[in-house]
C-alpha cells in the first residue's frame, strides 16, 4: 500500500543521524522507546521544549519591558501595540515559506538557523542608542525568523513518532509557550528591575546562541522523517508519489479550515495576555512591575498544566484507538468556549479574588487548541507535505498575533478610562473564543477527512523496526 511505503521511505537511508531505519535507524529507535537521551525520541523531544522556551521567552520579553518602553520612549499603548505587531509583519510569510523548505533542506538544519537569528535580532537593543525605531526593525527581523519555528518544530518531531504517539509530545513541545513566559516572566522582571529594559532582551539573546550551540551536537532527523532534497526527488518520481494529495484538497478540508480559526482564537488571546496583561495588572489593578511578573509567571505554569493534562488524556485515547463517542473537535470546542467564559469573568468581575483565578487555567483552556490543531492537520497530510501544511496553518493563526496587540490597544485607547478600555477588549477576545469553539466543536473531524483525502495513519515507530 502506499501509505506504509511512504512512511518508510527515509529507511533507505541508513546513516547514522540523518533518520535511516537501517542498522543505525533501529539501534537509536531501541534507546528511543523509553529513552531521553540525545538522538531519541524525547530527548529530541526535550530539546525542542527549549527550544520553544527561548521562543516564546523572545515573545514575552517585549510585554514584560512594555511599561518601562513607553516611559522612555514616550510613546502611547497604541504606538507600543505597533511595536509588537511589528513583531508579526514577516512572521506568516516567512511561516509558509520557510516550511516550504522542509522538503528541500533537513529541519536540524533550519531550526539551527531560526536559533541563531533570534540572538541576532534580540542582541541590538543592549545599545544604549537603540531606539524606537531599532526596536520595531529588530521586532520584524525576530518575526521572520520565529514565524516557522513551531510549524518546522511540529514537522521535525513527527518524524520521530507515529500519529498514536504524536498527542503528548507535540503537547510538550506547545508547553514551551506556556514554560518560556513562565520562566521568562520572573527572571526577566528581576533584570529589568536590576540592570533595566535593555537587558532583558540581552538576556534572551545570549540563551538563544546557548541553545543554538547545544542543537548543533545533538540535534538530528528522526527516523519517520521524510527524505528531503535529492532523496525526496527521488521518491516523488517512483511509487511513492501515490501517497500525495493535491494541498487544495488539504486547505479547503474542514478540519484545516477549523483548525486554523480554533488555533487563531487561542493565539489571539495567548498574544493579547504577553502584550497587555503586565500594562493591564500594573496601571489598571495597581500591581508593582515584580508583583505582576511573579502573576504573569504563575499564570503560565498553570497553563503549562492544563496542556500537559490534556496531552496525556489525548494520548490514552489515541492509543486506545477510542477516541469517545463524541466527534474529535467537540472537546477542544468545548474547552474553546469555557475559555470564552473565564475571559469574560475576568474582564467584568469587580473582585479580585474572583478575577484572579481566572488566569491559573481557566484562561488557559483555549490553549490545547494549538495542539489540536496541530495533531490533527497532520493526520489529514501525508508525511513529505506536512511540514507545507503546518506551515499553512501558522500563516493563518499567526494574523492574530498581528491583529491582538492592534486591535486591543486601539480598543484601550479608546475606553472612557483606561479600565474600561480593558474590558472592552477582554470581552472582544472572549467573543472571538466562542465562535471559534463553536466551529471547532461543529466541523474538526480529522479521521474522517483523512480517510476521505485517502491518507493512512502513520505507523508508530517500533511497529516499523518490527517490520
Amino acid at each position: 500500500m502506499s501509505g506504509p511505503a511512504r512512511t518508510a521511505g527515509p529507511g533507505k537511508d541508513s546513516r547514522p543521524g540523518k533518520g535511516g531505519t537501517g542498522k543505525a535507524g533501529q539501534g537509536k529507535a531501541g534507546r528511543g522507546k523509553g529513552g531521553t537521551t540525545p538522538g531519541t525520541p524525547w530527548g529530541t523531544t526535550w530539546l525542542l521544549l527549549g527550544f520553544m522556551l527561548v521562543n516564546f521567552a523572545d515573545k514575552a520579553v517585549l510585554g514584560l519591558a512594555g511599561p518601562d518602553i513607553m516611559r522612555e520612549f514616550g510613546i502611547s499603548r497604541q504606538e507600543f501595540g505597533a511595536s509588537q505587531a511589528a513583531f508579526f509583519a514577516l512572521f506568516s510569510v516567512s511561516a509558509l515559506a520557510v516550511s516550504a523548505l522542509t522538503k528541500k533542506v533537513r529541519t536540524s538544519v533550519l531550526l539551527l538557523g531560526m536559533a541563531l537569528l533570534w540572538s541576532a535580532a534580540q542582541l541590538p537593543m543592549v545599545w544604549a542608542a537603540a531606539g524606537f525605531g531599532t526596536l520595531v526593525l529588530t521586532r520584524v527581523l525576530l518575526g521572520a525568523a520565529e514565524g516557522p519555528a513551531a510549524p518546522v518544530a511540529v514537522h521535525h518531531l513527527h518524524g520521530w513518532f507515529g500519529q498514536r504517539d504524536r498527542n503528548l509530545p507535540t503537547a510538550v513541545l506547545m508547553v514551551g509557550a506556556a514554560a518560556g513566559v513562565a520562566v521568562a516572566a520572573p527572571v526577566l522582571s528581576a533584570v529589568i528591575s536590576g540592570w533595566g529594559w535593555r537587558w532583558a532582551f540581552g538576556t534572551v539573546g545570549v540563551i538563544g546562541l546557548v541553545w543554538a550551540v547545544v542543537w548543533r551536537r545533538y540535534g538530528s532527523e528522526g527516523p519517520l522523517a521524510p527524505p528531503v532534497g535529492p532523496a525526496a526527488r527521488r521518491a516523488a518520481e517512483g511509487a511513492e508519489a501515490a501517497a500525495e494529495v493535491p494541498l487544495r484538497r488539504i486547505l479547503l478540508s474542514g478540519t484545516f479550515l477549523t483548525a486554523s480559526v480554533g488555533s487563531f482564537a487561542a493565539y489571539w488571546l495567548m498574544s493579547s495576555k504577553l502584550t497587555w496583561l503586565p500594562d493591564y495588572l500594573e496601571t489598571v489593578l495597581g500591581w508593582d512591575a515584580h508583583r505582576a511578573g511573579l502573576m504573569v509567571g504563575a499564570g503560565a505554569v498553570a497553563n503549562g498544566v492544563v496542556l500537559l493534562v490534556h496531552g496525556v488524556v489525548a494520548q490514552r485515547a489515541a492509543r486506545r484507538g477510542r477516541p469517545g463517542r463524541l466527534p474529535a473537535g467537540a472537546g477542544a470546542g468545548v474547552l474553546l468556549l469555557l475559555s470564552a467564559a473565564a475571559v469574560t469573568v475576568f474582564a467584568t468581575a469587580g473582585a479580585d479574588w474572583l478575577r484572579v483565578p481566572m488566569m491559573f487555567g481557566p484562561m488557559a483552556l483555549a490553549l490545547p487548541m494549538m495542539t489540536v490543531s496541530q495533531t490533527a492537520v497532520a493526520r489529514i497530510t501525508p508525511p513529505a507535505q506536512r511540514g507545507v501544511v503546518l506551515g499553512a496553518v501558522v500563516c493563518v493563526f499567526a494574523l492574530g498575533g498581528v491583529l491582538a496587540p492592534l486591535v486591543l490597544g486601539g480598543i484601550v485607547d479608546a475606553g472612557a478610562t483606561t479600565a474600561q478600555g480593558y474590558e472592552n477588549g477582554w470581552l472582544f477576545t472572549a467573543g472571538l473564543l466562542a465562535v471559534a469553539g463553536a466551529l471547532t466543536a461543529l466541523f474538526l473531524r480529522p479521521e474522517r477527512d483523512a480517510d476521505r483525502l485517502g491518507v493512512p495513519e502513520t505507523p508508530s515507530l517500533g511497529v516499523l523496526v518490527a517490520h
